[in-house]
């Protein structure tokens, strides 16, 4: 098994054109081609991770926290991150990172938080725009099906909870083959006419080279006509946070605590208690603050996060109630995450899941 192997298993998850664009996901040190004896995944990379891959013999350090995030003028050990890029070089250690392309999958971080809160009618709290395109193409009446197949398996048609999307439209295509042609039907030289399928299919743009290529080897057509056009619309797949509802309504003091104790919580900074019930919840795994406007519009009751300066509680305005519970303590199950998904794919590869404790973050 090689890295690039394992690596493709978590981008097929969290697909890496979803990462913001300040962000450096991806493979960070190794090379792609290296035999993977072991895995160990981490929320971030410190030297007693390091040295926890080295004990168990794990060559690939798979870290939700890029350990190169800025970039490196210099390599010379002053501090620990470049302690830790000389010590995984040194010792074939290879460092791939999925961080806000897998905040920003509907079942990656806040997902997670969402099914710890038991949260239901989830959905994306700020959905990604302008990452949709509309396939167009023309299809023989016969070759609909297989067409239509070939490119749902590649990932185009998924609304929302349904999969296997199209519009279809029955018409006539006409063209006339020229020399040195193959043409499917019709004759060199002579004006054909052809009954014909228009399909339309919607697709996230990461996937447009992928859905080309199986188009492409599935038409009957020497020269396929297709189209693709951007969409404006919202993808509610993807995005920033997760908005849901408990099952019953709590008061907040109860909720709270409950809180606590999923998320293991020493302390809990949060806004003033008004007496409101809770049912309708918000949250963002890691730094969240930004959402906070986006959680008041969906109507949530609180909203979950980390990392709120002093100032953003006043922002609440007694119109929400904002339960920040820590940026490591928010997205501390991800590693859980990547452990589930290499092993679903490979139920016997060896992979751990690192016990050093990486929170920089403590309290008296």
């Amino acid at each position: 098994m090689k890295v690039t192997e394992v690596t493709k298993w978590i981008e097929e998850f969290a697909a890496p054109q979803l990462q913001e664009s300040y962000d450096n996901a991806g493979l960070l040190l190794g090379e792609p081609d290296t035999e993977v004896k072991a895995v160990l995944v981490t929320i971030d990379i410190t030297e007693a991770v390091v040295d926890e891959a080295i004990a168990y013999g794990c060559n690939l350090i798979i870290s939700h926290h890029p350990l190169i995030f800025k970039g490196l003028k210099r390599i010379t050990g002053k501090n620990e991150q470049e302690r830790c890029v000389i010590k995984c070089i040194r010792h074939h250690i290879a460092v791939y990172a999925a961080h806000t392309n897998i905040d920003n999958v509907k079942n990656g971080v806040s997902g997670r938080m969402a099914d710890l809160l038991e949260l239901t009618n989830t959905k994306v709290l700020k959905p990604v725009e302008n990452v949709l395109l509309k396939l167009v193409t023309y299809v023989p009446k016969l070759h609909a099906y297989r067409v239509r197949k070939s490119l749902f398996n590649a990932g185009a048609g998924q609304i929302g909870n349904y999969d296997s999307c199209s519009f279809n439209v029955e018409g006539t295509g006409t063209f006339k083959a020229g020399p040195e042609t193959n043409p499917f039907v019709g004759k060199i030289g002579e004006l054909h006419s052809e009954p014909e399928i228009r399909i339309e299919v919607v697709l996230p743009v990461y996937l447009k080279n992928r859905i080309l290529a199986e188009l492409l080897n599935n038409h009957p057509y020497e020269e396929p006509a297709y189209d693709f056009f951007e969409l404006k619309n919202d993808w509610s797949e993807a995005g920033a946070g997760i908005v849901g509802q408990l099952p019953s309504e709590v008061d907040e003091t109860e909720f709270l605590l409950k809180l606590k104790d999923i998320f293991n919580l020493k302390y809990l900074r949060h806004t003033e208690l008004c007496g409101r019930k809770i049912r309708k919840v918000a949250l963002c795994g890691g730094s969240g603050s930004f959402l906070l406007s986006d959680a008041i519009a969906a109507g949530a009751d609180v909203y979950i996060s980390g990392d709120f300066k002093y100032h953003e509680f006043f922002d609440a305005e007694n119109k929400i109630l904002i339960a920040d519970i820590g940026h490591f303590e928010s997205e501390q199950f991800t590693k859980h995450i990547f452990y589930e998904i290499i092993t679903k794919k490979m139920p016997k590869f060896a992979v751990r899941i690192s016990e050093i404790k990486t929170n920089p973050i403590n309290y008296l």
